[in-house]
């Protein structure tokens, strides 16, 4: 069995040759010459100086070279770190400085964005090279005749970076070999298959774009469509056009087709949708399948400290257990509930999906995982008769907006950083297109005045967007129960 994601890329190369790997913008590659690529880019990566282990961050939307960059590095020994296409200056900065990245990827004017500029200034010591995926990229492909230090299964394949409670992200270190047997647990209870069309609108940064969607593809001969953002019209367009049969994404993106004039639109050619990443509600799913028509639904549970999947619905769940449960645990991995028999508690992991552990960070690894190797999710649930796990809550003062994992320790530290403000709590808060948004409770310094509006105006300039609180009330005081913490539970019954 193949326990690399470049031994994957190769292995596809030799079983499906000249079937369609990537549809981008018109322009078709086969899998043999998407593999060609990318040892191309792994020779021009060696030859450019990159060591075995060294870091190598992607900061750009999805796209073809994403892939051939992504694993051109892990083929030359490189640790990819990908980057939140909405990450700010600042934030970019502390997780390149963090994993000592060597390299950068990027591509400049993504939604008006200028990724060199908001570096500029900025201490990056570690950092030898940039290259901008379409200026400099054809480029770079063309320079490497170096020797290869291709990865084993127990080396790290990816950092990917998590918030918590502290505030301060940490990255999740996953190895080679344990990705490979997560998502092919993943791809084996989703039944996507070769010939599959895939329309990936998830982001290539997230676990559900990267893991979940191209590298599946790879695993099994399915033909990647990548979109850059949730663009109706545009989806609608590669659907029609590339009859698309595999649409996954969190529970935001199909309000949104629902939600659209979808009058024209045919979706008969999609069979297959996967969602999660926050609280699916029944009827959405019924709507998926009537209005959309969307033969099958499934919905999964995961974390990134766990490889992205613990449990998932299968193709052979009847509808109640997809809309009410998030599946049973993949094979091989075994999950409690930290609660007697029948009662809802924390959510423990353990298994091959269990992360290596935070990058240099012992303490907060031995937090996450005990001694009995359990991993602690911070989520609360219970399982059903049959064994399928039901999220009924969380630990963690955490929230999900469109998909995105928001940290409100995080959220307010940068918060108190704007001259104005003394204090900041932030809660999330239902939205019905996005299932929670970041809402503010903000006191002022003393003589100074607040607008809620120009707090949101402020935070979305200095944070991603999706971190961004969408409301904001200026308080005089937060309460504060005896031990001086914030009552966050007052502030949602004040919301």
């Amino acid at each position: 069995m193949v326990q690399t994601i470049p031994g994957i890329a190769a292995q596809a190369a030799r079983a499906f040759g000249a079937a369609p790997a990537v549809i981008e913008d018109g322009r078709v590659t086969s899998f043999a010459e998407l593999w060609t690529l990318i040892e191309q880019a792994a020779r021009s990566f060696a030859g450019a100086g990159l060591a075995r282990g060294e870091a190598v961050a992607i900061w750009a939307p999805n796209s073809r070279d994403w892939i051939v960059a992504c694993v051109g590095a892990q083929l030359a020994g490189g640790v990819v770190v990908p980057l939140n296409t909405r990450l700010k200056g600042v934030e970019a900065a502390f997780i390149l400085n963090r994993t000592r990245a060597a390299f950068l990827l990027l591509q400049d004017g993504f939604l008006g964005t200028d990724y060199a500029a908001m570096l500029d200034g900025l201490a990056l010591p570690h950092l030898r090279r940039r290259i901008d995926l379409r200026a400099d990229w054809p480029a770079f492909l063309t320079r490497g005749e170096a020797a290869l230090s291709p990865p084993g299964p127990d080396d790290a394949c990816d950092i990917m970076f998590t918030s918590g409670t502290t505030g301060e992200p940490k990255g999740v270190v996953a190895l080679h070999g344990q990705t490979i047997r997560t998502f092919a647990a993943w791809r084996d209870a989703t039944g996507v298959r070769a010939g599959d069309r895939y329309l990936i609108v998830n982001p290539f940064f997230h676990s559900f774009g990267y893991k979940a969607g191209w590298l599946v593809c790879l695993m099994v001969g399915a033909t990647i469509i990548p979109m850059q953002t949730l663009d109706m019209p545009r989806l609608v367009e590669l659907v029609t056009a590339h009859r698309v049969t595999v649409l996954p994404g969190p529970p935001a993106i199909f309000q949104t087709m629902l939600a659209s004039d979808m009058a024209a639109a045919d979706f008969s050619s999609i069979r297959l949708a996967v969602t999660g990443a926050a609280n699916v509600p029944p009827a959405l799913v019924q709507s998926m399948r009537e209005t959309l028509g969307i033969d099958a639904v499934l919905t999964g549970y995961g974390l990134t400290e766990s490889c992205g999947v613990v449990t998932m619905s299968s193709v052979d769940d009847p509808p109640e257990a997809v809309t009410g449960t998030c599946g049973r645990p993949i094979p091989g991995v075994e999950v409690r509930i930290d609660a007697p028999v029948g009662a809802p508690g924390e959510i423990l992991v353990r298994g091959y999906n269990v992360m290596a552990g935070y990058f240099e960070d012992a303490a907060a690894t031995a937090q996450a995982i005990d001694a009995d190797g359990w991993l602690h999710t911070g989520d609360v649930g219970v399982f059903d008769d049959a064994g399928r796990l039901i999220i009924t809550d969380r630990l963690k003062d955490m929230y999900i907006t469109g998909g995105f994992n928001c940290y409100p320790a995080e959220i307010e530290q940068i918060l108190q950083r704007h001259p104005d403000i003394a204090q900041a709590a932030v809660i999330g808060v239902p939205d019905a297109r996005l299932g929670e948004v970041g809402h503010a409770f903000v006191v002022p310094r003393a003589g100074r005045a607040l607008a809620p509006e120009d707090v949101v105006s402020w935070a979305r300039a200095a944070m991603a967007n999706y971190k961004a609180p969408r409301g904001v009330d200026v308080v005089p005081s937060l309460p504060l129960n005896a031990a001086g913490k914030v009552m966050k539970h007052a502030l949602r019954r004040a919301s």
